[in-house]
C-alpha cells in the first residue's frame, strides 16, 4: 500500500475513543470501521489492534470469519441478492444471470467503473416478496430478469446524472 492509498485513520478514532477499553467490542468496533470506510481496510485493522491491544492477527481472523465484514472495497450500489429457498425457488439464479448480463460480474465482484457490486447473500427475510434483492438498503421484491435489469438501468442513470 503506498502513501496515498492509506487511509484517514482519524475518522476511526472517535470509535476507538469509545471502545477501545471495552472487552468484547471488537465486533462492534468493526462494524463501525465498516460503516466508516465502507470496508475494513488493512491500516486501519492495524490501528485497531494498536489501539484494543488485540494481535492483529485476532482482528483479521474475526475480520475474516464473518461474512458481513468485506475486506475489499464495494460499488457505489451494493446488490444483495438472495439465495434464500424462496428466492431460489422462484428464480433467483436468472436474476443473477441477468445481473451478470448486464453489469459483467459475477458474486463479489465490482463493476471497473465501481459503481457496482454483487453479493450472494444466504436471506433477506422477505420470502414472501421472492426472489428479492436489495440495494444499499432498498429492497426490489418479485424480481424477472427484465425487471432487474431496468433497476440496474435506472440507477445507472441517476449515478451518470449526478455526475454530470
Amino acid at each position: 500500500m503506498s502513501a496515498q492509498e492509506l487511509s484517514d485513520l482519524s475518522l476511526i478514532e472517535p470509535t476507538l475513543d469509545a471502545y477501545a477499553d471495552v472487552p468484547g467490542s471488537l465486533i462492534a468496533i468493526l462494524q463501525q470501521t465498516q460503516d466508516i470506510y465502507g470496508y475494513l481496510p488493512m491500516d486501519v485493522m492495524e490501528r485497531i489492534a494498536e489501539r484494543t491491544g488485540t494481535p492483529i492477527a485476532t482482528v483479521i481472523g474475526v475480520a475474516t470469519f464473518y461474512a458481513q465484514f468485506r475486506l475489499e472495497p464495494v460499488g457505489k450500489y451494493l446488490i444483495m441478492l438472495c439465495q434464500g429457498t424462496a428466492c431460489h425457488v422462484n428464480g433467483s439464479e436468472l436474476i443473477s444471470a441477468a445481473i451478470t448480463d448486464e453489469l459483467g460480474i459475477e458474486d463479489g465482484q465490482t463493476t471497473p467503473d465501481g459503481l457496482f457490486s454483487l453479493k450472494h447473500v444466504a436471506c433477506l427475510g422477505c420470502c414472501s416478496l421472492s426472489p428479492v434483492m436489495m440495494i444499499n438498503g432498498k429492497t426490489y421484491s418479485s424480481l424477472t430478469p427484465d425487471k432487474a435489469k431496468k433497476v440496474l438501468r435506472q440507477l445507472a442513470a441517476e449515478a451518470k446524472e449526478g455526475a454530470a
